[in-house]
């Protein structure tokens, strides 16, 4: 384990010890990391929410006796969405962003943003990302100030709730 790595409660493993993790890695509430075949995660990765890492599909078990295992490689610069599902003997490069609730059966390249079930490539990355900056030219910032714990007022709570009625925004 690399250092500045966080676990949000109520992180699950099978058995942590075939989990190698990088510096600057997070993991949001309710991940699981079923690690039986090895899993092995870079620098600067965040899984959100309900993440599930699975070195192990049981498809097989009942018909052929044989559950299917696998490694599980995640590189640096990652974010995987809330309720994503990466599969055994799946690789993922570096500076991948996986979209939301995305089944990732299968290994993709460094520098692609991925979604859907299965999950599929969606763009390249720095063209996403040029996008986003893009939008934040005309969409609301807000800074720490507008988080909990920047000490959120009730004044600028609801000036944000107001401007993002019908809008996306973008928090520091």
């Amino acid at each position: 384990v690399g250092n500045g790595v966080h676990f949000e409660p109520n992180f699950r493993c099978e058995f942590g010890y075939n989990i190698s993790i990088g510096n600057n890695f997070y993991a949001n509430f309710d991940c699981i990391m079923l690690d039986g075949g090895g899993i092995e995660i870079g620098d600067n990765v965040t899984m959100a929410p309900r993440v599930h890492v699975l070195c192990h599909d049981a498809s097989t078990k009942v018909h052929l006796g044989y559950t299917k295992i696998g490694k599980v490689k995640i590189g640096n610069n990652v974010f995987v969405g809330a309720e994503s599902v990466i599969m055994p003997n799946v690789t993922l490069g570096d500076n991948v962003i996986v979209g939301a609730n995305s089944t990732v059966a299968k290994s993709f390249p460094d520098n692609v943003v991925i979604a859907g079930s299965p999950a599929k490539i969606i763009a390249k990355t720095d063209e996403y990302l040029k996008k986003q900056k893009e939008q934040m030219e005309i969409a609301p910032c807000y800074g720490e100030d507008y988080t909990l714990r920047g000490n959120l007022t009730e004044e600028k709570k609801q000036q944000m709730q107001q401007e993002l009625e019908d809008k996306i925004g973008y928090v520091d």
